[in-house]
């Protein structure tokens, strides 16, 4: 287990153990944007902007929510009328200026470390390097240090690591321990604030296995009316980070046909409306706010399949009746009155029980602990269906472990929960300042985190799929209500939306019709920025990974062409090439002396073809960034 995965690991159990989750994480983070910003209504949306533009964070607007609702259980963050405002004063957590103090900690280790290398004989010259080099030594040596720093123990010595810059850090701290024990300090927080910045990104998790692999979501007909931006932008990037979510967790995502079949007469229906006084419904108003005419609407129901495959969701046949995994949809009818979910039109209802139905024959009367071994769920945006699945299922079919019908909101909690944060990357050097300056633990706490090592160290059989399952699974289960919590209105803007329509639509006065004019206006530019901003984060990470896998390939090449010519540098210097008549003399000369260049390099720098693999992939990662940076204009953070 890496040195990443244990550290994150033992922190978050000796959270879970105190009453604490992997949220509670991102607490500060929140109340220091709350504190710095006072938005006014306070909304996810909000929120979530504000996090990634002051840390850097990429936070799903659903996680911001469940860490909004905690924070209103102790601060005065009140809803009244749909509206969740600041009604008092919030503390401030203070993570600016502890911050500026880490940076000069920070600071301090990457100049002095730079000043150690002159006399040695691989000098650092770049804060860069110098950085890069700190975090090698921490990501295998963080514990050590933390075990000096607690118990007084030695650090190692590392003549004999084979990567010289390890070696070079190594013979750093060892020289602060003796010599410089104020800049030693500085050193210490590093070492805390990297250790905690494993911690909130979780890069273990990068090798965690695919873990819905085999499990296949089908999105009810809102969630399709959503996903293809028929009620707004907001809701659309909701659907889609979700489904890119699934995507990379290996999950195939889909609707029923009888889903698409539902979703094509929804559009034409609304279509009919449009034009008409009386017209309602949240397609109909979409579409009268970004002039989506009645052609427009007819033309996307004719092209259902191409623009539902276009978005990632495919659409599979639903399964026929099998009388062996039949519910009884009387019983559950019933079950969807008690819930109180009513339907404005009655085929709406049938659509959804077939949908349940079809849940059931798929799983073939498996009851799956979770959702991992589900084979196939249901995803809806409706709670109250979603609860009276859950019913249905506890009462009638014994499924008390995963429902049949899953919420969206639920679903995309735990998929984020099972993944590190995304590309572009943050520069580490500012990732372990803000981490350290807002999650700073006590040295008991830290006491705590070292126990916790110790055993899991002993138990020796912890991976980063560990990790994973210990991240989500035990989020507060109130919070989830057995995997069908519905979305809570509190800190959506759609509740600002509705009670802005309710209260436009009671005034009628001239001055009132100007006011609604220019917030229209305004809420239009607010929209189009909104596209822009998430258009390019979208560009920036498929333009990042696209570059880091063209970067990977021409390490391979560079690598497999250096290991041919090594070789045959070795058969030409054992006198073998005399029985390969393909290597002429020219080959076997630049092999050999590419032998003789490598066997000195390794011999004098500890140079070999794992670590020129590296270098190779880091420069042209550098480079092609670079290139994709000239040619399109964004700015890829860290290069």
């Amino acid at each position: 287990m890496s040195s990443a995965t244990l550290t994150s690991l033992a922190m978050l159990k000796v959270n879970i153990d105190q009453g604490r989750d992997y949220l509670d994480y991102l607490r500060p983070f929140i109340l220091q944007v709350l504190y710095d910003h006072k938005p006014d209504p306070v909304t996810n949306a909000a929120v979530q902007k504000h996090i990634r533009s002051d840390f850097g964070l990429d936070i799903p607007e659903r996680a911001v929510q469940i860490v909004l609702k905690r924070l209103s259980r102790k601060h005065p963050l009140t809803r009244k009328d749909g509206v969740c405002r600041i009604t008092d004063d919030l503390p401030n957590p203070g993570i600016a200026a502890e911050r500026a103090t880490a940076d000069r900690h920070i600071r301090s280790v990457v100049v002095g470390f730079k000043e150690f290398s002159k006399d040695t004989a691989r000098p650092i010259i770049s804060d860069d390097e110098a950085v890069q080099a700190i975090c090698s030594f921490l990501a295998e040596f963080n514990i050590p240090c933390l075990r000096a720093y607690l118990r007084g123990t030695a650090i190692p010595t590392l003549e004999n690591h084979d990567n010289a810059l390890i070696v070079l850090m190594s013979k750093y701290v060892l020289s602060l321990q003796e010599t410089e024990p104020e800049r030693f300090n500085s050193f210490l927080l590093v070492v805390e604030g990297h250790m905690i910045a494993n911690a909130l990104l979780c890069p273990d998790l990068q090798e965690a296995p695919k873990t819905y692999k085999g499990v296949t979501f089908y999105f009810d007909t809102p969630l399709l009316v959503r996903r293809l931006g028929l009620e707004g932008q907001a809701n659309q990037a909701a659907v889609e980070n979700l489904i890119t979510l699934l995507h990379n967790l290996g999950a195939r995502v889909a609707a029923f046909s009888h889903s698409r079949d539902e979703f094509e007469h929804v559009i034409r229906g609304a279509s009919n409306w449009i034009n008409s006084p009386d017209g309602r419904g949240p397609i109909v108003m979409e579409a009268r706010k970004t002039n989506i005419t009645k052609s427009d609407l007819l033309m996307l129901a004719d092209e259902v399949d191409a623009k539902l495959s276009a978005v990632g969701i495919k659409v599979l046949g639903t399964p026929p009746y099998v009388k062996d995994f039949q519910i009884n949809e009387k019983a559950f009818e019933g079950v969807l009155e008690d819930e109180e979910v009513w339907y404005h039109n009655p085929r709406a209802r049938e659509y959804d029980i077939n949908s349940v139905r079809s849940i059931y024959v798929l799983r073939s009367g498996n009851a799956p602990r979770n959702v991992e071994e589900a084979k196939a769920v249901l995803v809806s945006s409706n709670s109250g269906f979603a609860k009276a699945a859950f019913e249905y299922g506890k009462h009638y079919e014994e499924l008390r472990q995963v429902s049949s019908v899953i919420t969206d909101f639920s679903l995309a909690n735990m998929a984020w929960l099972k993944s590190p944060l995304g590309a572009p990357e943050l520069p580490m050097a500012e990732v372990i300042a803000f981490s350290y300056a807002a999650l700073q633990p006590s040295k008991q706490l830290l006491e705590k985190y070292i126990g916790e090592i110790d055993k899991l160290e002993k138990q020796g059989n912890f991976t980063a799929r560990n990790h994973q399952l210990l991240r989500y699974s035990l989020l507060a289960q109130e919070e989830l209500m057995n995997l069908t919590l519905g979305e809570d209105d509190e800190f959506t803007d759609r509740t600002v939306a509705e009670l802005l329509d309710r209260v436009t639509a009671e005034i009628k006065k001239g001055e009132n019709e100007k006011y609604q004019a220019e917030q229209a206006a305004h809420h239009q530019t607010q929209q189009r920025l909104a596209v822009e901003q998430a258009e390019k984060r979208r560009v920036q990470e498929q333009l990042y990974w696209r570059c880091q896998k063209k970067a990977t390939s021409c390490a391979w090449v560079v690598s497999v062409i250096l290991g041919v010519l090594l070789s045959i540098g070795l058969f030409v210097s054992i006198g073998l090439t005399k029985s390969i008549p393909v290597i002429d003399s020219s080959i076997g000369v630049l092999s050999l002396a590419v032998l003789i260049f490598m066997t000195l390099a390794s011999l004098f720098f500890g140079t070999h073809v794992k670590k020129i693999h590296s270098w190779v992939q880091s420069k042209c990662l550098k480079w092609f960034l670079r290139r994709e940076s000239t040619s399109t204009g964004l700015n890829f953070q860290g290069v």
